[in-house]
């Protein structure tokens, strides 16, 4: 009689491996890729003027167009090797 494991399936004598696409490393490097996006939002936050009629020169600063963006972009990449990384 076979033994079937959480892994490992025996059906017939013949083992098919049963495993996430993904393993630890891989979504670890998912919840990065994940934070670095939502930081680049929360830093392209702010800015504007509460009087409409009063231009506010804090909208167009190096943390806003400049730094968010490239952490924005920064996390997608994340996302990209952790979906390509491989186990060893």
């Amino acid at each position: 009689m076979a033994k079937e494991t959480a892994k490992n399936q025996v059906v017939d004598g013949n083992e098919d491996q049963k495993t996430l696409p993904f393993g630890k490393q891989n979504y670890i490097i998912v919840l990065i890729g994940l934070a670095l996006i939502a930081l680049g939002f929360v830093l392209m936050i702010g800015g504007g003027s509460t009087d409409p009629d009063v231009f506010n020169e804090k909208m167009f600063n190096f943390r806003r167009l400049t730094l968010a963006p490239v952490l924005v972009l920064a996390g997608f990449v994340v996302e990209i090797v952790a979906i390509f990384w491989k186990r060893k």
